[in-house]
């Protein structure tokens, strides 16, 4: 531990602690001498103004009546914090293309410089931090500055919206309730005043976002959960089923340790099988989940969801077929 690690350990240490902290465990906390802990103490008192209390054979200590208003000058990370940092500065690389590339500029630059600072001018090999996006959808920055903007001040927005389904556009005027990143996308749960209703909109599909005047109707945390995060995925409703799906032995292991659902249920079968239980409202993103084991999946229950998955199937096997006849 070099000398800025150890500072920061023991102010830490000493801001955290109710009672005196002795230099035997300052020694153990820094793996330094009781010379070099004392030379570290007096730095924090006479050069950064550290209000330490000696309190003779008991040890170290902040004084009461300065302990919380006392913060180190600048910026003091350890090393384990500098490397959460570096992962940060790789997940902000990657967080989609175009999305708040300007924005997040200034931020990338910050924590460039700090990596600086603190490694001495040793480069960082940021490059053995891989951040891999799958399927992300480009989503327009205006968009995404409004929709935030919205979400944080507690406006209204209104914006053009293409559904996918349809392909067709509507003019929507909502309340912001939550902006949700699922999957490496982008949604906005909001209150649709035109349809009444709560309704989870993908940034991608929003087009001429304008932040309105109203202030936004505010939807209890209570009612948001039950009605978007209940049912499985991103699709929004009331759980009306419970799927039962049996994974084969091979992917067994892979699935116990995923979590599909914040209510699942699981459980190892005798013959080293793997039964999941979960709620959903909407079938087609469990669907697309389940149909990518392919042979090692099977769904039990419902018998309706049983039937769209085989349906999807033959579909899947018809066009292989007339593929290999044309």
């Amino acid at each position: 531990m070099d000398r800025y690690e150890r500072i920061l350990a023991i102010h830490r240490l000493l801001k955290s602690a109710r009672y005196p902290i002795s230099m035997a465990r300052l020694q153990d906390e820094t793996n330094a001498s009781r010379a070099t802990v004392y030379r570290d103490i007096a730095f924090l008192r006479d050069a950064l103004g550290a209000p330490i209390d000696s309190e003779g054979d008991h040890g170290f200590r902040y004084a009461d009546d300065e302990a919380a208003r006392f913060e180190l000058p600048g910026l003091w990370l350890s090393s384990e914090e500098l490397h959460a940092l570096l992962a940060a500065h790789r997940l902000l690389d990657r967080t989609g293309p175009g999305v708040l590339d300007s924005a997040l500029a200034p931020l990338k630059d910050r924590i460039d410089s700090l990596l600086a600072q603190q490694s001495g001018g040793k480069r960082w090999p940021i490059e053995r931090i891989r951040v891999i996006a799958t399927a992300v959808r480009r989503v327009n920055e205006q968009a995404f500055r409004q929709v935030a903007t919205a979400v944080l001040e507690r406006r209204r927005l209104g914006f053009d919206y293409r559904a996918r389904s349809t392909d067709q556009i509507s003019r929507r005027t909502v309340s912001p309730q939550r902006l949700t990143h699922y999957r490496d996308n982008w949604y906005l749960d909001a209150w649709d005043h035109d349809r009444d209703d709560l309704r989870s909109f993908s940034l991608d599909r929003i087009g001429t976002a304008r932040l309105l005047d109203q202030i936004a109707e505010d939807v209890p945390d209570e009612e948001l959960d039950r009605q978007l995060a209940s049912s499985y995925g991103i699709f929004s409703g009331t759980p009306r089923n419970l799927a039962v799906i049996v994974f084969a032995a091979r992917a067994a292991r892979w699935v116990a340790e995923e979590r599909w659902h914040s209510k699942q249920e699981g459980r190892f079968l005798p013959d080293g099988r793997y039964e999941l239980k979960l709620p959903y409202g909407d079938s087609r993103e469990l669907l697309m989940d389940v149909l990518r084991y392919g042979a090692e999946a099977e769904i039990l229950a419902p018998v309706s969801l049983r039937e769209q998955a085989k349906a999807q199937l033959q579909l899947a096997l018809g066009q292989y077929e007339r593929s290999d006849r044309g």
